[in-house]
């Protein structure tokens, strides 16, 4: 018997000025999945994720059609149960790191201020299992960096620092919408392999959304391709770059060097 998808939606999602920002958009992500989702700035891949984390609220925009996580059905959940889920099971990644984290606190604070939120277990066991977050982070556990404000670290320390917070309790699906756009490109080398290390090891199932086809491709098993509020292709990843169907799909990988596409073309995401 085939496993039930971790997460299947079929959405729509007007705002109050634009309609149809989504329509009709259809994905299955599996458990232990990584799936890039890629498309040019305003197709609705950020849109998408304020969808699947019932954010949407906050800019005035509704959504409509069917949004199961694990079998249950978001789009019926009330506000108050969604908060319990926000952070716990399905977690977010934002693009600017100095910008999400409050510049006003501290490293550590913020990091238990994260943990709290979801539990309430001894000191003993909050110092153990953020000490255990950023050694997967890869960020020293010492005072010192616990002491620093945003301010003080590097970019690719605070996005660290970022998905530190949001792996705290080992969400089942991490939403990374943009989260290399603003390092450089060692930096943000860096990340992509954080992400499939995190994947590997804790088996959370990753929703990676970029612009940026190189960096969807170097860690995902699948893409799904964005146009204009639509999912046009979504396929395996060697296969999409080897046999593209799609004219919008073929058009951003031909803007690609040979040698970037071949690479995609055969990798195994």
């Amino acid at each position: 018997m085939e496993e039930q998808p971790l997460l299947c939606l079929r959405l729509s999602v007007d705002y109050p000025d634009r309609a149809a920002v989504l329509r009709n958009v259809s994905l299955d992500l599996r458990h232990g999945e990584i799936m890039g989702i890629v498309g040019q700035s305003g197709c609705g891949k950020s849109t998408l994720a304020l969808a699947i984390l019932k954010l949407l609220y906050l800019k005035n925009a509704k959504a409509s059609g069917s949004l199961l996580f694990k079998g249950r059905d978001l789009m019926r959940t009330k506000e108050k149960d969604m908060r319990a889920l926000r952070g716990k099971e399905i977690a977010l990644v934002l693009q600017s790191p100095i910008s999400s984290l409050n510049p006003a606190l501290r490293i550590g604070t913020q990091l238990k201020e994260a943990w709290k939120v979801h539990q309430r277990s001894e000191h003993d066991e909050c110092a153990r299992l953020l000490a255990e977050t950023l050694k997967n982070v890869s960020l020293p556990n010492d005072q010192q960096f616990l002491q620093k404000y945003p301010a003080q670290l590097s970019v690719g320390q605070a996005q660290r620092v970022l998905i530190g917070m949001a792996i705290l309790h080992h969400p089942s699906l991490l939403i990374a919408d943009e989260p290399t756009s603003a390092l450089d490109i060692i930096t943000q080398s860096e990340i992509l392999r954080l992400f499939s290390d995190l994947n590997h090891r804790l088996g959370m199932s990753i929703l990676y959304i970029s612009h940026d086809l190189v960096s969807v491709a170097s860690i995902s098993q699948r893409v799904a391709v964005m146009e204009q509020g639509e999912i046009v292709e979504c396929r395996d990843t060697a296969e999409l770059f080897r046999n593209p169907t799609h004219a919008y799909t073929r058009k951003l990988i031909s803007a690609l060097p040979t040698g970037l596409r071949f690479k995609a073309a055969t990798t195994n995401g």
